[in-house]
C-alpha cells in the first residue's frame, strides 16, 4: 500500500500526535478542538466542540484520546449511557482531518486531579459552579455562585466528583488529507477492540 509521507507509520496514535503538533504551529485558534458526537436515549445525535487534552501513545498501536468535562452535562450523561462516542478534528490551515470512533471510559483518578489543579483558579471555580447543560436563570446568578465559591473554597479548590475526564479507546481512526480536484487521500485504521491488531485500508475520496 502506498502509505508514505504524512500517513507513514505503524502507530495511529503517533501519527495523530504528529499531525496535532504540526497544527499547533499553523492553526490560529484551538488546534486541539474536536467536534464530539454522542447520542441520547432516543438515538438522536448531539454534537458540540470540546478541547482534546491528550493523545496518549503507549506503543504497539495502543493509546487513547482524552478530554475533560462535567459528568452531569448532556454529553457526559449520553456517554455514560452508551459507552461510545465519535469525533472529528479538522485543521483548515493544513487541509486535514482525523475521524475517531470508539468506546469510552472515565479518567477520574490522579491524572484528572492533576489536570484540574493545573487549570486557572477562575476555570476551577467555574467548573464547581456550573450545572452544565441545566437551565440557568441569569448570568448574574452564575457569577454570584462563582463569587460565593471563591470565598468558601479559597485558592486551592479540589476537583469535584461531577467533573473529570473521558478516554476514547478507538476501534476506528481515519486520516484524511485534501487532494487536488477533490481526489483526497484517506486511510482508515480499524480493529475489533483495545489490544487487537490494526488493519489499514485506503479509501476512495
Amino acid at each position: 500500500m502506498d502509505r508514505g509521507g504524512i500517513f507513514a507509520g505503524d502507530d495511529p496514535f503517533v501519527i495523530a500526535q504528529n499531525w496535532l503538533a504540526e497544527a499547533e504551529g499553523s492553526e490560529v485558534n484551538d488546534p486541539n478542538a474536536i467536534a464530539l458526537a454522542t447520542v441520547d436515549a432516543a438515538g438522536l445525535p448531539n454534537v458540540r466542540m470540546v478541547l482534546l487534552k491528550e493523545i496518549e501513545a503507549e506503543g504497539g498501536g495502543e493509546g487513547a484520546f482524552v478530554f475533560y468535562t462535567n459528568y452531569g452535562s448532556a454529553k457526559g450523561r449520553e456517554i455514560e449511557a452508551s459507552g461510545k462516542a465519535a469525533f472529528v478534528m479538522h485543521w483548515k490551515s493544513l487541509r486535514r482531518q482525523i475521524r475517531v470512533r470508539g468506546t469510552v471510559t472515565r479518567e477520574d483518578g490522579p491524572k484528572a486531579d492533576a489536570y484540574f489543579d493545573s487549570r486557572s483558579l477562575k476555570s476551577r471555580l467555574g467548573a464547581l459552579a456550573s450545572d452544565q447543560s441545566q437551565p440557568l436563570s441569569s448570568r448574574e446568578a452564575l457569577m454570584a455562585k462563582v463569587a460565593k465559591l471563591a470565598v468558601s473554597e479559597g485558592l486551592s479548590p479540589k476537583r469535584p466528583a461531577h467533573w473529570g475526564g473521558f478516554r476514547i479507546d478507538p476501534v476506528e481512526i481515519e486520516f484524511w488529507a485534501d487532494g487536488a480536484f477533490r481526489l483526497h487521500d484517506r486511510f482508515r485504521w480499524t480493529r475489533q477492540g483495545a489490544g487487537s491488531g490494526w488493519q489499514v485500508a485506503r479509501l476512495n475520496p
